[in-house]
């Protein structure tokens, strides 16, 4: 065996990579795209439009209270399998819209005053004093900015569009606490108020689109009180807003 030389010593190693002759950039790892999975984003995608239709019938009555309703009944319905249906079910069933009946399908909720009542309560408690917070500070610029989203929930009251008010509700209040920058707010104050959407409001057509007009219309009564720092209308227009009929 011949002795190393300074020339041996001083040469780079050799790869068993570079010795097949492959180019391997220092040896660096060179990573691999991953493919999106498509079948999954269009399924997840097929759920979420499947939940809102899910949601905009039971505001607005065509899925009862106290009914049973089958995926795959839902599925023919929507055009589309039994999957994606079963999928938002389930999350209807977290927010406690519905209720899983083995081998059988989905309940709707039956909702008592009392537990709407408590509810409104728990949306008093935490929403309140957000508001009269940001009626001390936000200047009254940024509560007009508010209006169109006032405007958009009366023309649904006025056409009784139930499902299309209780979006728009929903965006007014969203909006309304999005001033305070606390997303966890904004968040449990939705979730909340998409609970107290259900059951559906009882009796005839035109009494509920009364019930929402007047609903609709707190709304700028609330933007005018929070542009004029009242702190007292303010504390009570959202308590009776609570109790209303769309909340």
């Amino acid at each position: 065996m011949r002795a190393a030389t300074a020339r041996d010593a001083a040469a780079p190693a050799t790869s068993p990579a570079a010795a097949r002759g492959e180019h391997t950039h220092g040896e660096a790892a060179v990573p691999v795209p991953v493919p999106v999975p498509r079948r999954t984003v269009q399924r997840n995608s097929v759920r979420g439009q499947i939940l809102d239709a899910l949601r905009d019938a039971l505001v607005g009555g065509e899925l009862a209270p106290g009914e049973v309703y089958s995926a795959p009944v839902l599925g023919e319905r929507f055009g589309v399998s039994a999957t994606p249906v079963r999928e938002a079910m389930q999350q209807l069933a977290i927010e406690g819209a519905v209720e899983v009946v083995p081998n059988r399908g989905f309940r709707v909720t039956e909702r008592s005053a009392r537990e709407l009542g408590e509810l409104a309560e728990v949306r008093a408690l935490i929403e309140v004093p957000v508001m009269l917070r940001l009626a001390r500070t936000v200047p009254a610029a940024r509560w007009c900015e508010l209006r169109p989203l006032a405007e958009a929930s009366a023309v649904a009251a006025a056409g009784g569009d139930l499902a299309r008010y209780a979006e728009a509700d929903r965006a007014f209040h969203g909006a309304v606490l999005a001033l305070a920058g606390n997303q966890q707010l904004v968040q449990v104050a939705d979730d909340l108020h998409r609970r107290s959407q259900w059951p559906l409001v009882s009796g005839p057509v035109h009494a509920r689109r009364a019930d929402l007009v007047a609903d609709a219309a707190e709304h700028m009564a609330l933007l005018e009180a929070l542009v004029a720092q009242d702190l007292g209308v303010v504390q009570t227009l959202v308590r009776e807003h609570f109790a209303g009929a769309g909340g």
